[in-house]
This record gives structure tokens, C-alpha cells and sequence, in this order.
């Protein structure tokens, strides 16, 4: 990547550190997310243009507060310290943070300066998401206050001569109106960056740099026929062609009729080594009676290492496994001192022992519309680049509760179900995830003349930009009832329907 149009992004256990990183490349402008742990010869090598720190949980006077070294202010590169991030830039430089008498949590109406040039273009009030419990009480010297709350007395902070800015909501989340807008000024305005990183530049390097990697070694791609691991692959397949073989495992826990889908694209479509692997009943076996869904993702993962191993026995070596891991992968399993919200088979979900030279991730540092761009970068056809998402795992955390192939087969038919009236009304470029899941939960219900003692399906559908944060879709009622009407008299074992309108957070997209 191009090293004089890099923002480096200082992480102190943000809870949207990644965000802030898509954020920036949504400025054209390349970003890498590093520890507080840095040292400043690192960052010297990095030759960054700006540097942003996130938020994070803790407070700055507290003993094992996360913290930088103070000569990174003497750099003479620009930095953007955001809500925590402020805070330590505000005690670091000799001001003063205090516990606030009232918390400040949600959007919140912001007074600010628009003589700055972090706040260029904007109107004297903006809406913000603040999330603070500490506050700016006195602004270090050569500072000037540019924003303020009726809580919050210096909502925002600069030292232009040094080109040091502070704010104290969160302009990377789509709360904030014109968050990223902050982020292109500070960027361009203050950083100076010309703005010419593209997802094609990624490719074209990500292609030259694999070839460099791996040169004629041969490699295996576990291919799961979802948009990360079949940009992952073709990626690969660019870069060693022949030498690459994708093993597609098709576990039984897939969509209904998907096995078969993903093997003709990848067979009619493109000239790639493709190996099918049934392991239904392989997978069931090990996930008979099992209800955690973290004990779900360990037994799919290791169960998926296995597999490769097996089928690297029987093709010769193999030196390199591909995955398909993107950004949110890493951020959702907890890595550093974040909260686990769930882990994902290609995360944290391998066995310790890995039978291959190393794990190839070409896509880690993508966010899912950049893994998109790049596949259509690559000739992938639309189709397969705008599916929506599907869980590693599949079906096994849709299927609340312990998996049989009774309730797989139930699933599979009420989410083919959704999914075709979805599409029927058009409505399915609309939202960016729609499923069903088959709850845990049997109610009482009434068919014909008798009784009945069914289970529950719940249908979920979201709008999304970026996956960490979610909307729930307002389906039309008329939609919503003519799914139902479908599942409960087509599906055996089905009496009730319910839709889940809760966003993400407090959420999680999936159930599981």
C-alpha cells in the first residue's frame, strides 16, 4: 500500500476501532489499525500522514489506562484523538479530565466552530453520538475549544499550529450526521492526503504480493461459495492459478439447494480446481446434543480442518490454507482486550494444532463492501459479489438449541420461503441480510380441528452499511403475513411465525 497516503489508527480498545478504519478508506485514503502498544520507531517507519486515536472503555487517571508514548506529539504528524482518545491527548499535554455529574450517552445536538478545518462546510449545530462518562474540564495550553454540549464544555478542541484535534463524540458512526465528512476534513484538510487508494490498487497488489508469497507452492482455499472466500479464491487464482484447489465443503448446513449452486458457478464460471466434499452426516454426527453455539463454532471449525487435512493427504503437499477472514471476523471474536460477542470458525474457531505451513487471509483487512468492490474488480459476476452474507458455521447457529436433521430440513424450507418472497416483491436489493431462524421454542397452536405442539420460526431481515451496526427492516405487514401463511401450510412442524425488530447493538444480526 501506498506508505505516504497511510492514517495510522491508534487503537486503546475501541469499541469502533475498525469502523474508523472504513471510514478513512471511504476517503480514498489507505488505513491500518495498530495497538497503543506501538513504539515510535514504528510509527516512524509507517511514515503515516495522520494519526487517529479511538475511544475506549477506560478512564485516563485510572492505574492501567492504556496509553501512548508523550513523543508521539512531537512527531509533527498530525493526530485526531477521539472521545477517549481526546482525553488522553488532554492529560498527556498538562489539561484537565474530570468524571462528569451527568453521563452523555446518544446523539446529541453540538454547538461548534466552523472556522475549523476540522469542521469545514458544516452548519453551527450538528447531531453527534456522544458516549462518554469522563470530560474535557480544562484544554491543554495552545488549545482553543471549537465545540461544546449543554453537558460537555469542550465537545471539540484544537491546536492548529501543531495540527492536534480532539473530539469528544464519535463521528465513525452513522448517529453522527456528516461523521464522515469530520474525518474527510481532518484527512485532507489537515493531513493534506491527495486521496488515491482504490480497491483496484488493493487487488492488484494483494494478486503481485501473493505470487511473491507463495510462488509455486501449492495452496488450498476452503471455498464456502460466499462472497469473502470466493473473492479469497479468485484472488489466489490470479496470483498461482493451477496450484490452487478449492475444497468446498458442503457440511449439510448450507441454504436450501446451495450446494448445488456454488458448484456450478465455480465449475461452469471459472477454471478452478474444485473438489465437493458431503460431509452431512460427518457433522452432524459431532454436533448431535450439542446446544452452546460457541461449542457449535469450535466443532464446525476443527471439523473443517480435518476435512482440509484429509483431502491434502490425498492431492500431494499442500503448504498454505486460504480463508476467506474479513475485518468484522476479527473484530466479533474478540481479539486484544474487546468483549468475545461471538467467535467465527475462521477466527477463533481452529484447533491448535494445524496441520499446514501457514494460513493464508488475503481479505483480513476488508471490510464486506470493500471485499465487494474487489470482486467486481476481479470479474466475479454480480450475482455472486451481492449475495448476502452467510455464516461460516451456516445453519448450525440458526437452528437454536441442539441440530437435527429434522429441524435442518424445517429451517431450510421456511428460509427458502422468506428468501423467495423477498425477491418476489423486489424488495431484496433493499436490505442487506434476511433469514430465518428456527427457534428452540414450541407453542400451542390450532390446525383443522386438532391442537398442535410446533415450533417457532422467527424471521430476521436488516439494513446495513458495515455489519457492526444493523437496522431492522420495516417489511410491509401484507409481505410479513403472506410468509407466514406459507411457512405454518407448507412446513410440517411449524405453528407460529414472529419477526425481530431489534437493531444491532443491542443485538447481534444473528441469533447465535
Amino acid at each position: 500500500m501506498k506508505e505516504n497516503e497511510l492514517i495510522l489508527i491508534i487503537d486503546f480498545y475501541g469499541q469502533y476501532n475498525q469502523l474508523i478504519a472504513r471510514r478513512v478508506r471511504e476517503c480514498n485514503v489507505y488505513s491500518e489499525v495498530v495497538p497503543y502498544t506501538i513504539s515510535i520507531n514504528e510509527i516512524k517507519n509507517k511514515n503515516p500522514k495522520g494519526i487517529i486515536f479511538t475511544g475506549g472503555p477506560a478512564g485516563v487517571y485510572e492505574d492501567d489506562a492504556p496509553t501512548c508514548d508523550p513523543k508521539i506529539f512531537d512527531l509533527e504528524i498530525p493526530i485526531l484523538g477521539i472521545c477517549y482518545g481526546m482525553q488522553l491527548m488532554t492529560h498527556t499535554l498538562g489539561g484537565n479530565v474530570l468524571k462528569a455529574d451527568k453521563r452523555e450517552y446518544g446523539t446529541t445536538l453540538v454547538n461548534i466552530d466552523n472556522t475549523s478545518p476540522l469542521f469545514e462546510g458544516f452548519e453551527s449545530k450538528n447531531p453527534c453520538l456522544m458516549s462518554h462518562t469522563d470530560f474535557v474540564e480544562k484544554v491543554p495550553s495552545g488549545f482553543t475549544n471549537i465545540a461544546y454540549t449543554d453537558h460537555c464544555p469542550n465537545a471539540g478542541i484544537q491546536n492548529i499550529e501543531k495540527k492536534l484535534y480532539g473530539i469528544q463524540f464519535h463521528p465513525e458512526v452513522n448517529h453522527t450526521k456528516n461523521g464522515t465528512k469530520i474525518i474527510r476534513n481532518f484527512i485532507y484538510n489537515v493531513c493534506g492526503c491527495s486521496g488515491d487508494w482504490t480497491m483496484s490498487s488493493f487487488a492488484e497488489e494483494s494478486i503481485k504480493s501473493l505470487k511473491e508469497k507463495i510462488g509455486d507452492k501449492k495452496a488450498l482455499c476452503a471455498l464456502s461459495g460466499g462472497v469473502d472466500s470466493s473473492v479469497a479464491a479468485v484472488l489466489l487464482h490470479k496470483a498461482i492459478g493451477k496450484n490452487l484447489t478449492c475444497i468446498f465443503v458442503d457440511h449439510g448446513l448450507l441454504r436450501k439447494n446451495e450446494g448445488d449452486e456454488v458448484q456450478e458457478i465455480f465449475t461452469k464460471v471459472f477454471d478452478i480446481n474444485f473438489i465437493r466434499i458431503n460431509a452431512k452426516d460427518r457433522f452432524l454426527n459431532k454436533l448431535a446434543g450439542i446446544s452452546d453455539p460457541e461449542t457449535k463454532r469450535k466443532i464446525i471449525g476443527e471439523e473443517f480442518i480435518r476435512v482440509f487435512e484429509e483431502e491434502a493427504k490425498k492431492i500431494g503437499k499442500v503448504d498454505y490454507l486460504v480463508q476467506g477472514t474479513i475485518y468484522p471476523d476479527v473484530i466479533e471474536s474478540g481479539l486484544g482486550k474487546a468483549a468475545v460477542i461471538k467467535s467465527h470458525h475462521n477466527v477463533g474457531g481452529l484447533p491448535d494444532y494445524v496441520d499446514f505451513k501457514e494460513i493464508v487471509e488475503p481479505l483480513r483487512s476488508l471490510f464486506k463492501d470493500e471485499v465487494r468492490k474487489t470482486g467486481l474488480e476481479l470479474g466475479i459476476p454480480e450475482k455472486l459479489v451481492y449475495r448476502q452474507p452467510f455464516p461460516g458455521p451456516g445453519l448450525a447457529i440458526r437452528v437454536i438449541g441442539d441440530i437435527t436433521d429434522e429441524k435442518l430440513n424445517i429451517l431450510k424450507d421456511a428460509d427458502y420461503i422468506f428468501r423467495d418472497e423477498i425477491a418476489n416483491a423486489g424488495l431484496d436489493k433493499e436490505m442487506n441480510q434476511y433469514f430465518a431462524v428456527l427457534t428452540n421454542l414450541k407453542s400451542v397452536g390450532v390446525m383443522g380441528d386438532g391442537r398442535t405442539y410446533d415450533y417457532t420460526v422467527a424471521l430476521r431481515a436488516v439494513k446495513t452499511s458495515d455489519f457492526m451496526t444493523a437496522s431492522w427492516v420495516h417489511i410491509p405487514y401484507e409481505l410479513l403475513e403472506k410468509v407466514s401463511s406459507r411457512i405454518v401450510n407448507e412446513i410440517k412442524h411449524v405453528n407460529r411465525v414472529v419477526y425481530d425488530i431489534t437493531s444491532k447493538p443491542p443485538a447481534t444480526i444473528e441469533w447465535e
